[in-house]
């Protein structure tokens, strides 16, 4: 109820402008101790997937935090795991402003960001000095500037400054909002580039002493065929795991609505079914063999139950986390996910 009548206030500002003010009212009460008394700490719910111990299931998808900036205010809200960026080797603006838009007859987000972060070796700086004990997962992304015949290199560069403090890392190759970039999610462009990064991987696991799993992250909008195509590569590659899934640039279920014509990546509501079905297809390719995380849409532990039941071993959680706020975190926490590898 709380929450409600915040969030009420919030929305009153623009989408923007309301996101960052939240996060660092959020750092104000994680500093003055009062979060822990708010929220005090979640009985654990351990779960083992791709060979790291996750205390519960729940994760804040990529997004939220860019730089690395608030991971220890937001673990403290419950999260059994937090991925930050997408981070690029180069600091860059992103799109112009505005960006983010609310759709709240939908309970949906239409964002056309554009990877706006601080760089790499900033996130990196920010990973280090975390106090938050939970997995840390860092997605990496290509500058803009970089045409996408060079992506390769960006993804390189960052995989190599980010593996000695992430806990996994995630390939982006399936945000809307950098020209040409989902062209990488197909045929060789896609088995060249993960077989250069699971080589650079393996020669990382050497110097570090360490094996960071490898996760790619793919979009919603792709046929069956399409969809058997990457399956079949990352199941060839053995990628260590795969999250399903992206923002979608389909509109049909919000064209009516005021900013459902927006560019962008939609995600929330409209987004369920999607990307409930790209998780289940892709389960049934990879024979339960390699992990799937699990994100579009979830608001309670109905559609989250959807998705274990799909066949995802983690849930990752965005916009439903704005529209319903920390007690979701709390009532996802506790569900029964059974696969684990």
């Amino acid at each position: 109820m709380i929450y409600s009548f915040l969030r009420s206030l919030l929305f009153l500002l623009p989408t923007e402008l309301s996101h960052t003010l939240s996060l660092k009212a959020l750092v104000l009460l994680y500093r003055s101790g009062l979060l822990g008394i708010l929220f005090p700490p979640l009985p654990d719910n351990p779960q083992r997937v791709f060979g790291l111990e996750f205390a519960n299931p729940v994760g804040l998808a990529a997004g939220l935090d860019k730089n690395g900036d608030y991971i220890d205010a937001l673990g403290a809200l419950g999260f059994g795991f937090i991925e930050i960026g997408t981070v690029t080797p180069r600091p860059q603006p992103g799109n112009s402003k505005p960006r983010l838009f609310r759709l709240p007859q939908a309970e949906a987000i239409i964002n056309r960001m554009g990877f706006n972060n601080k760089g790499v070796d900033y996130l990196v700086e920010r990973a280090r000095n975390r106090q938050y004990r939970g997995v840390l997962g860092i997605n990496i992304g290509k500058n803009v500037d970089t045409p996408v015949e060079n992506a390769l290199q960006d993804y390189l560069l960052c995989m190599d400054k980010v593996y000695s403090v992430a806990d996994y890392i995630t390939v982006n190759l399936s945000s809307p909002n950098t020209p040409g970039l989902r062209s990488l999610q197909f045929g060789e462009s896609l088995r060249k580039l993960v077989q250069a990064l699971q080589a650079k991987q393996q020669a990382l696991a050497l110097i570090h002493k360490k094996q960071v799993p490898l996760l790619v992250k793919i979009a919603p909008d792709m046929t069956d065929d399409e969809l058997v195509e990457v399956a079949s590569i990352l199941g060839e590659a053995k990628i260590d795991g795969v999250i399903a899934t992206n923002t979608t640039i389909s509109r049909e279920l919000v064209k009516e609505l005021n900013h459902g014509s927006e560019a962008g990546g939609l995600s929330g509501r409209p987004l369920t079914a999607a990307s409930t079905h790209i998780i289940k297809k892709l389960d049934e390719h990879f024979h339960h063999a390699i992990p799937i995380i699990g994100v579009g849409g979830i608001f309670d532990t109905q559609s989250a139950m959807e998705k274990l039941n799909a066949g995802a071993s983690l849930v990752q959680v965005y916009t439903g986390f704005i529209y319903r706020g920390p007690t979701l975190i709390r009532k996802l926490a506790m569900l029964a996910f059974g696969r684990s590898s």
